[in-house]
C-alpha cells in the first residue's frame, strides 16, 4: 500500500475512535444509569445527571482556584494560604499596590504610635544567624516558572534572655524558657505521616526558640528527629504513658520526662474542633503506632472524652501537682472555653488552693483537626478572640494571672493575627494548619480519609513519596522566622521594644459603622452588663 492508503486508514481509525468511543460511553452510561435505583436524578436524566455529579465532585477545586476571590475561601482564603506559602518558601511577606482587606467590615486593628521604635531600639537577639534555604524566582511566565533555592543566613529574631517567656519558673525543677512566641500546635503521628512530622521537627529544631507539641498520639522518633523543644501532650487515653489495661503509668511518664527534648507536658481536656474522644481504626494501628501509643496492634481505639483520673478541678490539680513533682517539668492543660461558670469555679479554686497548671492552652472553636463531626466543629466552643479575653480577664479578676501563662490557638497564622492575640492576653501562640501548609498542604480537606494528595495528613507511603523532608524542613524554619520578624515589625509600629509588651491598649475594634472602641472599653462594658444581669 502507498503512503496515501496508510494515511486514509489512519484517518478512518481516528474518526471512528472519536465518534465510536463517545457513542459507546453514552449508551453504556444511559443503560447503567437508567437501570440503577439509588439516584433519582441519574434514573430520570441518564448521562446529563452524570455531568451534574462530575461537576459537583470537582466543585471545591473549581471554587478554590477559579471562582472564589482571594479573600472568600474557608477555612482559609487563598490570600491567607499564599501568605503562609510565601513566608515559608521565599521568606517573603512584601505585597504591592495595597491591602485587599475589606476595610468596610468590622474587625480589630493594631494602634500604631506617632513615633515608632527604630531598628536599633528594638530588644531582639539576632546574634546567632540561622543557615536556611530560600527560593528565588528566575522567570514567571504563563506556561513556565523557573526558580532555584539558595543558602541564606537569616536573622532568628529571638527574644533577649531577659524577655524570654518562662513556663514553670517558680514551680518546677526544670522550667521551660522560650525565646520565641510562636510554636507548633498539637499534631499526632498517625494523623500526620512520618515525613510531615519529621520535616516539622527538623524545621523547628533549625529555627530554635520555638516548640513542637506531640498531640495526644504519643511521642515518636519522628518528633525527636530534629531535636526541637517538645511539649508532650497527654490525652484521656494516656497514649505513651499508660499500662496495658489503659491506666496511667508513672513509670512510663518518668521515662518521657527524662528525655532532654521534652520540656513540658500538656493535659488535653478538649480541642477546638473536637470536644470528644479520638477514634483510630484497627487497620491503622500498626506495630509502630502500637509501640508508640502502648496499645494492642490491630485493635480499634475509641478514646474517652475525658480523663478517668479526675472529674473536677481539685482532683485535676492534685494530678498536675504529682506530674510536676515526678517529672520536674512544667505541666499545663488544653481547654475549649464554653461553660463560663465551670471555668470560673476552676480559676477560683486556683486562688483558693494556691496550686494549678503552669500554662493554659486556649483553643478556639474555629480550631482544626484531622477528623471530627460537623456539629462539633461548627457550634461547640467559643472562637479564640472571645475565649482568650474571657480567660485572661477571669485570671486577672482572681489575681492568679501572674502564676499561669496562656497559649492561644485558632487560625492565628500571620503576624498581625498573632499580635492581636498577644494584646488580648496570650503569652504564646500555637499554630497547626499554618505549619501543615508550610510542608505542602493544599487544603484538599480530606485529612480524615488518609488520602491527602500532598502526603501530609496520611500514613500512605506512596502518597508520602511527594513530601521531601530535606526541602520542606527549610520552609518550616522560614515560616517561623518570618512570623517572629513580622511581630517585631508590628511591635516597632506600636512603639514597644519587643512583642511580649503587646497589651489591650494596643488594639481597637472598628464596627461596620466606622465607630472605634478600645478593647479595654469593650471588656468593661461587657463586665457592667454581666453585673447588671447578676444584680
Amino acid at each position: 500500500m502507498s503512503l496515501t492508503d496508510y494515511l486514509v486508514i489512519a484517518l478512518f481509525i481516528f474518526i471512528a475512535l472519536v465518534i465510536l468511543i463517545p457513542v459507546f460511553l453514552f449508551i453504556y452510561w444511559y443503560i447503567k444509569d437508567d437501570r440503577q435505583k439509588q439516584h433519582s436524578i441519574l434514573r430520570n436524566f441518564p448521562v446529563i445527571g452524570k455531568v451534574r455529579y462530575i461537576t459537583e465532585k470537582i466543585g471545591p477545586e473549581l471554587r478554590q482556584y477559579l471562582f472564589n476571590n482571594d479573600t472568600e475561601g474557608k477555612p482559609f482564603s487563598r490570600k491567607e494560604y499564599q501568605d503562609v506559602v510565601k513566608a515559608g518558601k521565599y521568606k517573603e511577606r512584601l505585597i504591592g499596590f495595597g491591602s485587599i482587606r475589606d476595610f468596610d467590615d468590622e474587625g480589630f486593628y493594631i494602634r500604631n504610635t506617632l513615633f515608632p521604635k527604630l531598628v536599633d531600639e528594638m530588644k531582639v537577639d539576632n546574634t546567632n544567624k540561622i543557615k536556611t534555604r530560600v527560593y528565588k524566582v528566575d522567570g514567571n511566565n504563563l506556561f513556565s516558572r523557573k526558580e532555584h533555592s539558595e543558602e541564606k543566613l537569616a536573622d532568628p529574631f529571638y527574644l533577649r534572655d531577659e524577655d524570654a517567656v518562662v513556663l514553670g519558673e517558680i514551680t518546677c525543677r526544670h522550667p521551660f524558657r522560650v525565646k520565641g512566641l510562636v510554636g507548633q500546635s498539637a499534631m499526632s503521628y498517625g494523623s500526620l505521616g512520618e515525613k510531615a512530622i519529621t520535616a516539622l521537627s527538623k524545621g523547628l529544631g533549625l529555627a530554635g526558640g520555638t516548640w513542637m507539641n506531640t498531640g495526644e498520639g504519643g511521642l515518636s522518633q519522628y518528633h525527636l528527629a530534629g531535636s526541637p523543644d517538645i511539649i508532650m501532650q497527654i490525652g484521656p487515653d494516656m497514649f505513651g504513658v499508660r499500662k496495658p489495661n489503659g491506666e496511667f503509668s508513672w513509670e512510663e511518664f518518668k521515662k518521657k520526662s527524662e528525655i532532654p527534648e521534652v520540656k513540658a507536658f500538656e493535659l488535653k481536656l478538649a480541642q477546638g474542633a473536637k470536644t470528644r474522644g479520638g477514634h483510630v481504626e484497627g487497620e491503622k494501628v500498626t506495630e509502630e503506632i502500637a509501640s508508640i501509643r502502648l496499645v494492642e496492634v490491630g485493635k480499634t481505639i475509641n478514646s474517652p472524652n475525658r480523663f478517668y483520673e479526675f472529674d473536677d478541678a481539685p482532683s485535676m490539680f492534685d494530678f498536675i501537682e504529682e506530674l510536676r513533682s515526678v517529672g520536674g517539668k512544667p505541666v499545663g492543660m488544653k481547654i475549649v472555653v464554653g461553660d463560663l461558670d465551670a471555668l470560673e469555679r476552676m480559676i477560683s479554686y486556683m486562688k483558693e488552693s494556691g496550686i494549678g497548671p503552669d500554662f493554659i492552652t486556649v483553643d478556639g472553636g474555629e480550631g482544626g483537626t484531622g477528623a471530627t463531626y460537623q456539629e462539633l466543629a461548627d457550634s461547640v466552643g467559643l472562637p479564640i478572640q472571645s475565649a482568650l479575653t474571657v480567660v485572661d480577664e477571669m485570671l486577672r479578676q482572681y489575681e492568679v494571672r501572674d502564676r499561669v501563662k496562656i497559649i492561644a490557638s485558632g487560625k492565628l497564622i500571620t503576624p498581625d493575627k498573632i499580635a492581636i492575640a498577644l494584646a488580648m492576653g496570650a503569652d504564646l501562640v500555637n499554630i497547626a494548619r499554618g505549619f501543615m501548609i508550610s510542608v505542602g498542604c493544599i487544603m484538599a480537606q480530606v485529612c480524615h480519609t488518609n488520602h491527602c494528595p500532598a502526603g501530609v495528613a496520611t500514613t500512605d507511603k506512596k502518597l508520602q513519596d511527594g513530601l521531601i523532608v530535606e526541602e520542606k524542613h527549610y520552609r518550616v524554619c522560614n515560616y517561623v522566622i518570618s512570623l517572629r520578624e513580622g511581630l517585631y515589625n508590628l511591635a516597632a509600629a506600636a512603639g514597644i521594644e519587643n512583642p511580649t509588651l503587646f497589651e489591650r491598649k494596643h488594639i481597637v475594634h472598628k464596627d461596620k459603622f466606622g465607630r472605634v472602641s478600645p478593647l479595654e472599653e469593650i471588656l468593661q462594658a461587657a463586665k457592667r452588663t454581666q453585673m447588671q444581669k447578676e444584680g
